[in-house]
């Protein structure tokens, strides 16, 4: 049957959660400062997963948001020492009985006012203007802005195809795979008798080829698209390494008071398969992202291979769309009258606040860059000179921080609950082939698939409140006992 001719309607940009975060760093101060740390600073620890993220072009755009923003308050502090000396000279004139003398200097703080709301104006329309055209621009989100420093760009690259992901130990107790999200199922599935051949079409019984759990994981990772229907389906193996025991892969960890590599050698990532070592293991990671980046769903399957027997070891999580605090570029005004009217409004009302508080907000970032600077130094100095053990783990992803279930539709629940159930019947699908190909009778697959058919993943409800899991490992929006993990951070802040 020849396909049917239908016209293309509107579709969702690929990157518009990427360009969405670009275009708040210009529009809020206290985001751009951190994504700027996050993302570009010194420091130990590893990254989360981009997870459908540009992390470069992130990095470029917080990087000119944050250096508008010092230069501003750098220009404003000037100007206001100026005020102030122009206001003194004025009260000595006075005093000494120089009254035109005084008369004139009461000009100076005027001026100073009206330079200061000029400076606030300006900043603020450039800033709307790069939010706006990054928003909504052709144009690749990473050559709006100039380059950061080689090598933070190239650790962000590689993040992109990271095979092992350190996490800090704390996650242990709760969620290893950082940065994923709400948890909305932990489970190992029946297990699946792999010993047995199956029978032969001409009598008898065939042979088994042998196989192990990197030759599944490969096969399945591989065949897990097509499969599962799920376009797009991002299929890696990653190893998973508690933070305090990145120490003892020097592959991992080249310099020890350096951060943690993203890519390591292959062979070590099939090691956590087939013999994990001491909080490591590997991973097969699946991840969907939804229409726009919107939403993300992950699966983490981890085949536990002890023959005679065969058993799936299973957990997926949810990331919601972004905090409504990200929204802020889809109200800027676009009509040249009402821009104007908003900036003369908005320089107004800030001018004063902007002028008097540059000093202040100059010193705290001095210092609050001091005392990372040598809390950082005296950390490197402890593990260089006394060879103090460090948790070098991640304790989330940027992209998970801000997601806010509150901001989630129809579409992202059903879309969410339709890729987990996509999912689970791949992986089902591609291991009954898996065992087919190597003449593996399937009669005990059969019998756990009907068990493992029936596990539900619910996302609905009322999305007003955090997310919880509930009681059958499914996720509510409220109204359940348990909080789901990382709920605590649901729609906050820097």
């Amino acid at each position: 049957m020849a396909a049917r001719q239908l016209p293309a309607l509107p579709q969702m940009r690929k990157d518009a959660v990427t360009r969405r975060l670009c275009a708040s760093v210009h529009l809020d101060t206290d985001f751009a400062h951190e994504a700027d740390h996050r993302l570009t600073g010194d420091g130990l620890n590893a990254m989360g997963p981009p997870l459908g993220v540009n992390l470069v072009a992130l990095a470029r755009h917080a990087r000119v948001a944050v250096r508008s923003r010092a230069a501003l308050d750098r220009r404003l502090a000037r100007l206001l020492l100026a005020g102030w000396a122009a206001l003194l000279f004025g009260v000595g004139a006075l005093v000494k009985g120089y009254g035109s003398l005084a008369a004139t200097a009461v000009y100076g703080p005027l001026a100073v006012l009206a330079a200061a709301w000029w400076l606030v104006h300006r900043h603020e329309a450039r800033a709307w203007a790069a939010a706006q055209g990054v928003y909504r621009t052709l144009t690749r989100a990473e050559d709006l802005a100039p380059a950061v420093e080689p090598e933070a760009e190239d650790r962000l690259r590689e993040l992109r195809k990271a095979n092992v992901v350190p996490y800090t130990d704390s996650a242990e107790r709760t969620n290893p795979f950082v940065g994923s999200g709400d948890k909305i199922k932990e489970t190992l599935w029946q297990p699946i008798d792999v010993s047995r051949p199956a029978d032969s079409p001409t009598g008898g019984k065939l042979t088994v080829r042998p196989f192990d759990a990197v030759d599944l994981h490969t096969y399945v990772a591989r065949e897990m698209e097509g499969v599962s229907g799920l376009e797009g389906l991002r299929a890696r193996n990653r190893l998973y390494v508690i933070g305090s025991n990145v120490l003892h892969l020097p592959d991992l960890l080249p310099d020890r008071a350096g951060r943690p590599r993203a890519q390591i050698p292959r062979q070590l990532v099939q090691a956590g398969l087939q013999n994990p070592g001491a909080g490591m293991r590997t991973y097969l990671c699946l991840e969907r992202v939804g229409e726009g980046g919107r939403t993300i769903v992950s699966m983490y399957l981890r085949a536990r291979l002890h023959r005679p027997s065969l058993t799936w070891e299973v957990a997926a999580y949810a990331i919601p769309p972004l905090h409504g605090r990200f929204h802020r570029v889809d109200a800027l005004p676009v009509a040249r009258a009402e821009r104007w009217w908003n900036l003369l409004t908005y320089a107004t009302t800030h001018v004063w606040p902007e002028l008097s508080g540059a000093v202040r907000r100059l010193r705290t970032r001095r210092r609050h860059r001091r005392e990372a600077d040598r809390a950082l130094a005296r950390t490197r100095r402890e593990i260089r000179e006394h060879h103090a053990v460090y948790d070098y783990g991640a304790s989330d992803s940027l992209r998970e921080r801000y997601g806010d279930w509150s901001q989630a539709g129809y579409s992202e629940k059903t879309d969410a609950q339709d890729f987990l159930f996509r999912l689970q019947q791949g992986v089902l699908v591609a291991t009954e082939r898996f065992l087919q190909d190597h003449n593996v009778d399937t009669g005990s697959f059969d019998k756990a698939q009907q068990i493992i058919s029936t596990q539900t993943y619910n996302i609905s409800g009322d999305i007003n409140g955090p997310s919880n899991i509930g009681n059958q490992g499914q996720i509510t929006m409220a109204g359940g006992q348990q909080q789901g993990q990382g709920g605590g951070q649901q729609g906050t802040g820097p």
